[in-house]
């Protein structure tokens, strides 16, 4: 349950009431970049690309950096770009980060600029959609860029624009998101002392900022189970170790994981099974089962012990039918953490950006994000966007991942202030 904050009470009287000349003049530059900001993002949104793929998205936002006197990097992390804008006077570095792929989803929208793009995901034919509202992040980082590109003499540090590929995960096979863009160098040359990013949200309501101190989402790790029994004829099953009824009793076993290994009443985890995979042909047992899903967990240590869990589960499991599984976990995300003296810190940006009605302490969430791994290196701040527009909090336009998917473009200014506050303000704490 989300509940509201009284932000007098935990915010320093001075630093929530005090608005600069330099913030001003950015809200003011904010407001004449709206209507580019929406254009942005429907631009994005009818051209869509998936993770990896990312080509003409990145092309897209390196024209417009460079139009803005940006410095401008391309093909990091394969189709990722960098914009670099020093400011006149000496000071930190500070990094704003926007995802930009799309999702293999067949839009269902009457949006005048919904995506018709068409492509092959997986060996199937699918339509290609902004589903989960990277076509807004970029498009509110580019007017922040937009807005700080016209107040460069007046700026105390560097801004780093990240625009990252492949959030939702890289081809199979392939390297990609967030953990590839730092391996070459995004967070380097200048480096980087803090990063902020944010996520619209069509679940609650437009104009509302959610924030949480430590962790907000969870880490995500994918498991897959291949059990090897032996096959026979759907006939005689005697004849067989059947690794269906294995993986089934294992797919029961995972669960037992949560509702009686999980301490929930510290944080919620969740065990998922996405695909179980056995068989040709009706009449046959096969020889084996696979079992993938996802992991979802918001402390260290429960990470810890559902991956010990999930093997001995797996593997007594099978041992009891004189079958084997062979286990493989691999980490997609760690936790989202939001660091706590920042977020101290940096919350009066946040309480300015928006109404005091419409500031919110959140509980954590189970979606992942792998911001977290720039967490992991620098002190960084996620927070959510309310976008639900005149449908009101819990009253959603749609979900999330969804063909029906829209959000509220007039929540997208109250992205861009926060954007705007949290870089000046970080500026000026820290330009001495």
């Amino acid at each position: 349950m989300k509940f509201l904050i009284t932000i007098a009470l935990i915010v320093p009287f001075n630093l929530l009431n005090a608005q600069s000349e330099l913030n001003l003049t950015a809200e003011e530059m904010a407001f004449e970049t709206e209507t580019q900001m929406i254009e942005w993002r429907r631009h994005f949104h009818q051209n869509p690309e998936l993770s990896n793929r990312e080509v003409n998205t990145g092309k897209k936002i390196a024209e417009e950096l460079r139009s803005m006197g940006i410095e401008v990097q391309e093909g990091v992390a394969k189709t990722g770009v960098i914009g670099i804008l020093k400011g006149a006077k000496p000071g930190p570095v500070v990094a704003l980060r926007a995802d930009i792929d799309a999702l293999p989803i067949t839009e269902r929208t009457s949006l005048p600029f919904a995506s018709n793009v068409v492509t092959e995901f997986n060996g199937a034919k699918t339509g290609v959609m902004h589903a989960c509202g990277h076509d807004s992040h970029m498009a509110i980082v580019l007017a922040t860029a937009s807005v700080l590109s016209k107040m460069k003499e007046d700026l105390s540090g560097t801004v780093k624009f990240i625009f990252q590929p492949a959030e939702e995960g890289p081809p199979p096979g392939e390297e990609g998101g967030a953990a590839l863009m730092i391996k070459e160098g995004a967070l380097k040359s200048p480096d980087v002392d803090v990063i902020f990013g944010l996520h619209i949200d069509a679940g609650s309501q437009s104009g509302q900022i959610s924030y949480k101190a430590e962790g907000i989402m969870a880490a995500s790790d994918r498991f897959e189970i291949n059990i090897k029994g032996v096959q026979a004829h759907g006939s005689t099953p005697w004849n067989s170790v059947d690794p269906i009824s294995v993986a089934a009793q294992v797919v029961n076993g995972l669960q037992y994981i949560i509702s009686r290994n999980v301490e929930l009443t510290k944080e919620a985890a969740v065990i998922s099974v996405g695909i179980l995979q056995a068989g040709v042909r009706f009449n046959i047992i096969p020889e084996e089962a696979k079992i993938v899903g996802t992991i979802r967990t918001l402390d260290k240590e429960t990470q810890k012990m559902i991956w010990e869990k999930i093997e001995t589960t797996a593997k007594n499991i099978a041992a009891t039918a004189g079958a084997t599984a062979d286990v493989e976990i691999v980490n997609n995300a760690a936790l989202t953490y939001n660091d706590p003296d920042l977020m101290q810190k940096m919350l009066p940006s946040l309480a300015r950006s928006t109404t005091p009605e419409l500031l919110f302490n959140t509980k954590a969430v189970t979606p992942a994000e792998d911001f977290s791994f720039f967490q992991e290196k620098v002190p960084g701040i996620y927070f959510f966007v309310g976008a639900a527009g005149d449908k009101g909090p819990g009253r959603l336009l749609s979900r999330h991942h969804t063909p029906e998917f829209e959000i509220d473009e007039k929540a997208f200014m109250t992205g861009l202030k926060a954007m705007l506050n949290l870089t000046l303000d970080y500026m000026a704490m820290h330009k001495n």
